[in-house]
């Protein structure tokens, strides 16, 4: 990579501001569900500590749209950030202002600040609205460090413009250079057979991915909500599942775009349907063909469909999974998301990256992170890494001379 990096400047007595990705998500009581993203922040925040350089952390969490929500405030990651780091975590009252500013004034070496969540603020996602917004994040360090892999492939004022305001002291930090070698080496030149495995609910936000995808691989697996699309657009019938009617065009042409370019598309051959959307409903198996009938959905893949890709993706030496392929999150509708998992991880041989979040958090489920050669904390960013090359957040960064 082209860009500097945080090993390439002196941080001694410098107030280090570092993007990172604690959008982690919560219990209803308001615990920490899962932490992957920010014990993968602790190598460049524990770099900065140890080379005398005090920490200044910002990121979002959730949607607030703009406004203040306490639901979705940063303090229950202050909390387990002490833990990580064995060192007390203060909780700035903001992201900017006086009172913050102040905190940060009187920051010393060794010691970390965590701000509030930068999505309070509607510049944050638009920074046209107001350009002092990143300039006021700025003003709060010495030397800008983006860790957000996460969120990298976003325009916003604290993962690209802020950059502006740090010449030759915009670097990259240990988690985002993880990412990108790990993706640029894995997927960008892989070994073939490359297989890719997408779910999800929605094909308007992966259509471009999946072009790309079928220009690099020899196999593309579609499961979970999208896959109903491509039944609807097919003629059969998808009762009352999730779907996007103005997909179906893009559904039938990338059929024929990985027909014409000797791509073999797997998509459901049976599936777990449901009278209703929840972890009891009434549940029966359907081959594809025959339809999904009125008043039911698709929940999972049915166990033809399980055992066809399994004997299939034993094939692969590389494989990119991102999405779950059912329900995951009901027990009863695991299964598909769950083999699938357990099939990648018992091929010792074969390349596995996976990114995003439900697919990570199914493989923490089944405890076999350690059998996959990369887990990405950036399921878009991934996904918009493969199409381009590159992201925003990256682009954005200083070049190294």
């Amino acid at each position: 990579m082209k860009k500097l990096s945080l090993k390439d400047l002196d941080l001694k007595n410098k107030k280090v501001l570092i993007r990172v990705d604690f959008n982690v998500p919560l219990t209803s009581n308001g615990l920490i569900a899962d932490a992957t993203r920010i014990q993968e922040s602790i190598p460049s925040i524990d770099y900065v500590l140890k080379s005398g350089g005090s920490v200044i952390l910002m990121s979002h969490m959730g949607r607030p749209k703009g406004k203040k929500d306490p639901a979705l405030s940063l303090a229950p990651c202050a909390k387990y950030l002490s833990a990580l780091l064995k060192t007390p975590v203060k909780m700035a009252p903001d992201c900017i202002g006086n009172e913050t500013e102040t905190l940060v004034k009187n920051i010393k070496p060794g010691e970390v600040i965590l701000l509030e969540n930068l999505r309070y603020y509607p510049a944050e996602e638009k920074p046209e609205l107001d350009p002092s917004f990143a300039k006021n994040l700025a003003k709060l360090g010495d030397i800008y460090v983006n860790d957000a892999f996460g969120t990298a492939h976003r325009k916003h004022s604290s993962t690209a413009v802020i950059a502006e305001y740090f010449p030759g002291k915009a670097v990259a930090g240990f988690l985002l250079e993880k990412e990108i070698s790990a993706l640029s080496n894995i997927l960008l030149q892989p070994q073939q057979p490359f297989f890719a495995i997408v779910g999800g609910s929605k094909i308007s936000s992966k259509m471009g991915v999946l072009l790309s995808l079928a220009t690099k691989t020899k196999a593309i697996f579609i499961g979970g909500g999208m896959s109903y699309t491509f039944m609807k657009s097919a003629g059969l019938g998808i009762g009352d599942s999730i779907h996007e009617d103005d997909q179906m065009h893009a559904a039938k042409d990338f059929s024929e775009f990985c027909k014409s370019h000797s791509v073999d598309l797997f998509l459901p051959i049976d599936l777990v349907v449901a009278s209703s959307y929840g972890p009891d409903a009434r549940s029966q198996v359907i081959q594809v063909e025959e339809g999904i009938p009125d008043g039911f959905q698709g929940m999972d893949i049915g166990p033809k469909t399980r055992e066809l890709w399994k004997t299939k993706l034993i094939e692969a030496k590389t494989i990119f999974w991102n999405g779950p392929l059912g329900v995951f999150e009901f027990p009863k509708f695991s299964e598909g998301t769950f083999t699938i998992a357990r099939t990648i991880a018992s091929s010792p041989e074969c390349s596995s990256i996976v990114g995003g979040g439900d697919s990570v958090a199914a493989i923490n489920q089944l405890g076999l992170a350690d059998k996959f050669t990369h887990i990405s904390t950036g399921g878009g960013a991934s996904l918009e890494f493969i199409e381009f090359g590159t992201l925003p957040g990256i682009e954005a960064l200083s070049e190294k001379k």
